[in-house]
Formats: C-alpha cells, structure tokens, sequence
C-alpha cells in the first residue's frame, strides 16, 4: 500500500468523526451549570470589591504624596476591570473559541 493511499484513507476516517457536546450524556450537568454560575457571580462580586479597595488605595496614594501607593492603585483598578470583562464575557469567549475550532479541518 502507497503512503498516498494510507493518508487519503486516514483523512477519510477523520473526516467521518462527528462529535457534538451533549447535554444529557453525565448525570449532574444541571449542578454543574449551577456551580459554574455561582462561580462567575463570585467572581463579579471580587472583581467590584477589588476595584473599591484599589480605588481607595490610589486615592490614598495621591493624597498623601506617595508616588508608588498610587501607582499600586492605578495598577489594582485596571486589573480588577480587566478581571470583571474577563468573567463577564467568558461564556461568549469559550462559544467564540469552540466555534472557531469547529471550522479547523
């Protein structure tokens, strides 16, 4: 047999490979959905809570002539935004990512 003809017969099988997620396949999906939800609701709640404490923290920075406490701040508001619009846009990240895998061939 030709190597030709084990790669065309090798891409064929791969190409007959139709696997989709499967909501019902494992008992407690729905938990899990739950949990994951809890999850990214904590995470916003840390996310808001970090960026007040940031915010102090440069407010308290710049009042007091401290250069590196403020920078600390600034440091700390950006983070704490960039964790929030990670969080929050995680569900639409993982569907935009899965959907760009699917179309790899």
């Amino acid at each position: 047999m030709s190597r030709l003809t084990i790669i065309t017969a090798a891409s064929v099988l791969i190409a007959a490979i139709d696997i989709t997620p499967n909501d019902s396949g494992l008992p407690g999906i729905a938990a899990l959905r739950t949990i994951v939800g809890a999850v990214m609701t904590v995470g916003l709640i840390l996310s808001v809570l970090a960026l007040i404490i940031a915010a102090v923290v440069w407010g308290f920075g710049a009042n007091s002539s401290n250069p590196h406490l403020a920078s600390r701040g600034k440091v700390g508001v950006l983070v704490s935004c960039g964790a929030a619009i990670i969080t929050g846009a995680s569900v639409a990240l993982i569907n935009f990512f899965w959907t760009v895998g699917q179309t790899v061939s």
